[in-house]
């Protein structure tokens, strides 16, 4: 009995056994290290990144500023003329802009849209609000001016972007308006009557052809009369029904703000712009541009003088646009 069970217990462990056993703990040991190795290089990279994103921010947040610095000045007045402009942009740089000018005795309007959203398009609107200004006061004549910035940008290195542009040279003297408008929605000139006036003549989109035909319509800007120009992510902005906001919107809700400045007409305008939105998101940068004549008033010796306070009740309709493609009025 003595002799079987020595036979079946367990032998003493050699120094070697022990040495075996303890092999696997120091294996968790040295794979838990490791894992603590590869967590701390994963944290100091995410920290990189996060350095690296910050400063890309960063750089598009006063890339934007530049923008918003080139479009300026945002609100402008001139003898009878007042002018208010605003973009919203989809994301942190525009493909949008607008720039307005001192021309001699005229003032000169400009309202662009670069193909494109984001970076890309934000790369170019420097070069584009630069190359019209020179164009602009080359020319006299605003299809001559886009005609030029045509050229030009098709003639550059690589592939042109397509523009969207609408310019106008409104003489501070008389009212009258010079303008091509080169694939913009048709920007409107309206007063408290019912007649309004398209202007739609003009050209293809710079960068289109390098040797697109531009034509240029005329048009007068009367007293107590409004010029509203937008690109088209504000009459193509949609609503939850994939409703559009359109022209004929654009026009009724410029209309409830009639008398008022240019600045009050323009964010009176864009708010209806978002109410219509309803929460939608927007899927395009929003641009858009007032340019308000004031009213006439008469004086106690019956002569008139401008001012926005008094409205007269003899309105004078708003000419019709020489050259036009299409009707130059609609009701």
């Amino acid at each position: 009995m003595c002799h079987m069970w020595q036979s079946t217990s367990p032998e003493p462990l050699s120094p070697q056994a022990q040495f075996i056993d303890e092999q696997p703990e120091q294996a968790v040991d040295c794979s838990v290290h490791d894992q603590s190795e590869e967590i701390r290089a994963l944290e100091e990279q995410l920290a990189v990144l996060r350095r690296e994103q910050s400063n890309l921010h960063r750089g598009i947040f006063e890339a934007a500023q530049i923008q918003r610095r080139l479009c300026a000045p945002r609100q402008f007045s001139s003898g009878e003329f007042e002018v208010a402009g605003e973009i919203f942009p989809v994301r942190h740089l525009s493909g949008d802009f607008f720039k307005v000018m001192e021309l001699d005795s005229a003032l000169g309007i400009v309202v662009g849209d670069i193909a494109g959203k984001g970076l890309s398009a934000g790369i170019w609107l420097p070069h584009l609000v630069s190359l019209i200004h020179r164009c602009a006061r080359a020319h006299r004549d605003p299809a001559d001016a886009m005609a030029q910035a045509n050229h030009e940008l098709s003639a550059g290195y690589g592939e042109p972007p397509l523009v969207a542009l609408f310019f106008a040279r409104i003489a501070l003297e008389n009212g009258e308006i010079v303008y091509c408008n080169a694939g913009l929605p048709s920007p409107l000139i309206f007063g408290r009557d019912n007649v309004v006036a398209r202007l739609d003549t003009g050209g293809p989109m710079l960068g289109a052809m390098s040797n697109g035909v531009f034509h240029a319509g005329t048009v007068t800007l009367d007293h107590g009369h409004t010029l509203i120009a937008c690109s088209d992510g504000v009459t193509e902005c949609q609503n939850s029904r994939d409703e559009e906001f359109d022209l004929t919107r654009l026009l009724a809700a410029a209309r409830t703000a009639a008398g008022r400045s240019a600045n009050q007409t323009l964010f009176s305008t864009l708010g209806a712009v978002l109410d219509f939105a309803d929460g939608s998101p927007l899927t395009d940068d929003l641009t858009l541009l007032i340019v308000r004549r004031e009213d006439r008033v008469a004086t106690s010796d019956g002569s008139h003088a401008a001012g926005s306070s008094t409205v007269l009740r003899e309105q004078v309709s708003v000419a019709p646009v020489r050259g036009a493609r299409g009707p130059g009025l609609v009701s």
